[in-house]
C-alpha cells in the first residue's frame, strides 16, 4: 500500500471542510489530489476525528509488518521442511 503524503489531521480538516459544504472538486483541485483519491479518503475515514484516524494507520503500519513478519517466518518454514524431507 502506497504511503499518503498527507498527515492524518489534514484528512480529517479535508473532510470537515467538505461536510460544512464545500465541493469536491475544489478541494482536489487546491490539494493536488485526484477525485477518486478524497472519495476514498471519505469513504474509508469519515466517521474518524484526528485521534482515531491516527490509531487506525498505526494500526495498518502494524498490521502490514506483522503480515511480511509472517511471510518470512512462513518461508523460513517451508525451506527448513523442504531440507528435512530431502536427508530421511
Amino acid at each position: 500500500m502506497k504511503k499518503s503524503n498527507f498527515k492524518e489531521s489534514q484528512i480529517s480538516g479535508v473532510l470537515k471542510e467538505h461536510a460544512a459544504g464545500k465541493k469536491a472538486a475544489d478541494i482536489c483541485r487546491e490539494l493536488g489530489v485526484s477525485q477518486n483519491t478524497f472519495y476514498l479518503w471519505k469513504r474509508k475515514y469519515e466517521d474518524m476525528d484526528s485521534a482515531m484516524l491516527r490509531k487506525f494507520k498505526d494500526m495498518e503500519w502494524e498490521n502490514a509488518k506483522l503480515k511480511q513478519m509472517y511471510a518470512e517466518l512462513s518461508l523460513d518454514h517451508r525451506i527448513l521442511k523442504d531440507v528435512i524431507e530431502k536427508k530421511l
